[in-house]
């Protein structure tokens, strides 16, 4: 059993409030969760409005399988995001 764990940093200069930007970090949370049951929260700079980090984790039964997920997961947030990807870090346990 391994853990597949992604952080992204994402920046939204259209943001001027944090409820502009909780509606987006909301809805792609959302969108993570339904489509690959997997867990995601935001995880830093809750209080800047523009910066946007969010955290995404799974439970895969082995290497190959979670490289596979992190990439679909990567390409749906380049897709779905209503942000820019700054950043993305991958991790393997």
């Amino acid at each position: 059993m391994k853990i597949a764990a992604i952080i992204f940093r994402l920046h939204a200069s259209w943001v001027h409030s944090l409820k502009e930007k909780r509606m987006i970090v909301k809805s792609l949370i959302a969108k993570l969760q339904n489509k690959f049951h997997v867990s995601a929260a935001e995880i830093a700079e809750q209080d800047t409005h523009q910066i946007i980090v969010i955290g995404v984790a799974a439970i895969v039964p082995h290497n190959a399988m979670a490289d596979s997920l992190m990439d679909e997961i990567s390409m749906f947030v380049e897709e779905n995001a209503e942000a820019e990807i700054l950043d993305e870090i991958r991790e393997i346990r």
